[in-house]
């Protein structure tokens, strides 16, 4: 916005020159029109001429324009006192933004996270903004735009969406498919829970390993009656069988072959009148299970 305040003063500065240049040419015409056609002659009369032509020559020079560089001066004094105004007048600072796109955030939460409160208008650097942005692990992108309108800058906000709700320790957070930790905003029973039994390193902003979500998403797709997980750094995903064991997948993309050797372990199982404490298909090749 400053480099186009600055154009405007060139253009103001050129057009007004242009304009005195232009002045400068009617006047001499006009000059050159007021002076009488004289033939050589005897002199007659008052040497002063004859006073229509020196009224005529009078009104020439009293309508002659102020030099050029009084009215580049004044404009320059002129812009000066606009450049005052603007940094003097409350109007120009920013107090408040409009935001869009947002479901879970709020205006003022934007606000804050874009970090110009109290700026003027004219140190508002877009980038800056939308890298400040970037920064809150629930913003997956933003667009700023900043104008003359009121209010004088606007946001859109592109929220990272949840797939799942990670627990640790009692608390509830969000996870989107990239792995990308967050707050949880408010509660979505729609959502599958995975209880970590070990803590994640890191505060919110951190990852979740991206095999474990895609895993954990697969597992979801597979069993839509499934609506809580658990989480072990040795064993991976898993989950406690209705009939009285426990059962472990590991984490990856390969959860619909697991599935399927898991179900025919369990069949081969219970056709032996064997009850296992646990069954791990952490590895699909190399299946084992724990008995009592």
């Amino acid at each position: 916005m400053y480099d186009s305040f600055i154009s405007l003063y060139v253009w103001s500065v050129n057009a007004m020159a242009s304009r005195i240049r232009e002045n400068r040419r009617t006047i001499r015409s006009a000059r050159e029109t007021s002076r009488p056609n004289r033939a050589p002659g005897i002199l007659r009369g008052p040497v002063g001429g004859p006073e229509s032509t020196r009224s005529s020559v009078q009104q020439v020079n009293a309508g002659r324009p102020i030099p050029w560089r009084v009215f580049s001066g004044l404009l320059v004094v002129s812009l000066i006192a606009l450049l005052l105004m603007f940094f003097n007048v409350d109007v120009f600072y920013v107090r408040g933004i409009s935001v869009s796109g947002i479901s879970y955030l709020n205006d003022r939460e934007v606000f804050a996270l874009a970090g110009i409160s109290g700026q003027h208008v004219f140190q508002v650097d877009a980038a800056e903004v939308r890298q400040n942005l970037l920064a809150s692990p629930s913003v997956a992108d933003a667009a700023v735009t900043v104008g003359w309108g009121s209010p004088m800058v606007h946001i859109d906000v592109q929220e990272r969406q949840p797939a799942l709700v990670w627990q640790q320790a009692g608390i509830a957070m969000w996870v989107d498919v990239q792995g990308r930790i967050m707050r949880q905003r408010e509660e979505r029973d729609d959502l599958l829970q995975i209880s970590a039994e070990t803590l994640l390193d890191g505060p919110p902003g951190a990852t979740v390993d991206r095999d474990v979500v895609a895993g954990a998403l697969q597992l979801e797709a597979l069993l839509p009656e499934l609506s809580a997980l658990r989480y072990h750094p040795d064993y991976g995903l898993g989950f406690n069988d209705s009939r009285g064991w426990q059962v472990w997948f590991g984490t990856g993309t390969d959860m619909s072959e697991k599935l399927t050797i898991y179900l025919s372990t369990v069949a081969d199982l219970l056709r032996r009148n064997i009850t296992p404490r646990a069954i791990y298909v952490i590895n699909p090749d190399r299946p084992w299970v724990a008995t009592f």
